[in-house]
């Protein structure tokens, strides 16, 4: 008898499915459509529809999971350019995530070739054919994310869970290394617009934006080295200025979820930043 899959597909209102976490205690997308998430927040702000018509399109996807996000990228580029040729990386800690997710048939409702080739993905970390080539490395992305050549991105897809549940692929010193990977006329795109992964994005020297929120009141943030998405507003301005944009720290890139945690917690017990409790209650009467 096979043993169970370790995950089982929940239904969003789009009708696509997500997973969720136990160990996280978080789903892999938003309620209101893991589909929709993968394209409205990633591959519309990163406009990598109108780069395809440049006929060649590289990707990194930093946290696979599911593969939503590749997968809707690989669609919006071939349906913009059949010809155009897009090479991906995908960095994921538990393969068995896409490995389910393809057991379950999650990505079928994909047009061909895109369900069989990141079925082939899931399950041999390689794929290629003749309009590009994928590869998903295994492993803690703080150190796979080394293996991505530098300044080698048109798009990156920033999709970790939450700052408050995984910290570690938060900080100032692994979005370092991820910008590092960008090119310069290149975007970063993710769910977040927490304060304090705002302020590392402009410590690596991006310039931020806003994008609209899928599912939840917050927007989500687009990065680069140029001006790009929505200006910030005032509100999310000040935000940067509170206590909540003291950053996540890992000089070594190996330091554990908890230490991690509390050497953020102390420095904002001594910061002199407005506490965030104020600036909410603020905008509340606002």
């Amino acid at each position: 008898m096979s043993s169970p899959l370790p995950f089982t597909p929940q239904l969003t209102a789009d009708g696509s499915f997500t997973f969720f976490s136990d160990e996280f205690g978080e789903a892999f997308h938003s309620r209101q459509g893991a589909r929709l998430e993968a394209e409205q927040k990633f591959v519309v702000p990163t406009q990598i529809c109108e780069k395809a018509m440049g006929g060649h399109i590289r990707l990194l996807d930093v946290c696979y999971g599911l593969g939503y996000n590749t997968a809707a990228a690989l669609h919006t580029v071939w349906q913009a350019n059949p010809s155009c040729r897009i090479d991906w990386i995908g960095l994921e800690r538990s393969p068995e995530v896409p490995q389910t997710a393809i057991a379950h048939g999650l990505l079928a409702e994909w047009n061909e070739p895109i369900p069989t080739l990141l079925t082939q993905l899931a399950h041999h970390n390689a794929v290629e054919e003749s309009r590009g080539r994928g590869q998903l490395f295994v492993g803690d992305a703080r150190q796979t994310i080394a293996q991505v050549p530098l300044a080698w991105a048109d798009a990156i897809f920033l999709d970790p869970f939450s700052p408050q549940t995984c910290p570690e692929l938060w900080s100032i010193e692994f979005l370092r290394a991820v910008v590092n990977c960008l090119k310069l006329d290149g975007y970063l795109a993710t769910y977040s617009c927490a304060a304090a992964v705002r302020i590392a994005l402009l410590n690596t020297g991006l310039t931020l934006g806003s994008t609209p929120g899928v599912g939840r009141k917050s927007p989500g943030t687009i990065a680069g080295h140029t001006a790009v998405g929505l200006p910030l507003s005032r509100k999310e301005r000040e935000h940067l200025h509170t206590r909540a944009a003291i950053p996540y720290r890992d000089p070594t890139l190996k330091a554990t979820t908890a230490a991690i945690r509390q050497q953020r917690q102390e420095a904002q017990a001594l910061s002199t930043l407005e506490p965030t409790a104020r600036w909410r209650q603020r905008w509340r009467r606002a």
